[in-house]
């Protein structure tokens, strides 16, 4: 399956609070068949959702979570990740280390990154973003 859209989790958080928002909005131009996450979004969704303690929101995580196709981490990713990490840490300008996966993720596949945080995510050079939050 080719993707063209790499859901970040506040993407896919705000999803979950506004199931009839912006984000769905948007998903339902695009198609729903060219979106999909990484596993690093997921452990992050789920660890929130752990978090809160909520059963309410740890069920609607793992309904999002059941449809939305969640992408594993494989080669080119590592390639991806330590230019990255290197270009940041050279520039004295690193991000989070999920951010980073998420950034290598999208970068290894070519995918646009839909994200609210784009101003960390601008750092990373060659880097395709959206923001279906504005």
């Amino acid at each position: 399956m080719t993707y063209q859209y790499l859901l970040d989790t506040n993407i896919l958080s705000d999803l979950i609070r506004h199931p009839q928002g912006l984000v769905a909005q948007h998903i339902s131009t695009v198609g729903e068949s060219n979106i999909c996450t990484t596993t690093i979004v997921a452990c992050e969704l789920r660890f929130g959702a752990i978090k809160s303690g909520s059963s309410r929101l740890t069920q609607q995580i793992e309904n999002i979570l059941a449809i939305l196709p969640v992408l594993p981490l494989e080669p080119p990713i590592d390639f991806h990740y330590a230019t990255i990490r290197n270009y940041l840490a050279q520039a004295g300008t690193p991000i989070s280390p999920n951010d980073l996966l998420i950034a290598a993720h999208a970068l290894a596949l070519d995918l646009i990154l839909v994200t609210a945080n784009t101003r960390e995510f601008e750092r990373v050079p060659a880097l395709h973003l959206d923001n279906w939050l504005l």
